[in-house]
């Protein structure tokens, strides 16, 4: 099994499982956890790697299943569009 087949089978299976309330709070605040540990540290190693991780989880809080993503579907989407149907041009597309 390759790499890019093992990442597609984890993207698959991460999204077929079921949230839990607050998930992505919770990574949000691991994510800025690590990057204000990457800022302090004096290793480069540490700071590239936290920095990488903790960047890495903001971006799954805001854009994962249920994130920031859905939020701006929702408020663009099915449920009514605002200004009076007008589209803005802004489009979402989901990433990992």
């Amino acid at each position: 099994m390759s790499i890019g087949s093992r990442i597609e089978a984890i993207r698959k299976k991460d999204a077929r499982r079921p949230g839990f309330p607050g998930e992505h709070l919770a990574v949000l605040g691991t994510g800025v956890l690590l990057l204000l540990t990457a800022g302090r540290s004096h290793s480069l190693a540490r700071r590239l790697l936290a920095g990488a991780a903790g960047g890495a989880l903001v971006g799954r809080a805001a854009s994962g299943t249920g994130g920031l993503a859905r939020i701006a579907r929702m408020m663009h989407g099915g449920r009514g569009e605002r200004g009076g149907g007008k589209s803005s041009g802004v489009r979402v597309h989901r990433s990992i």
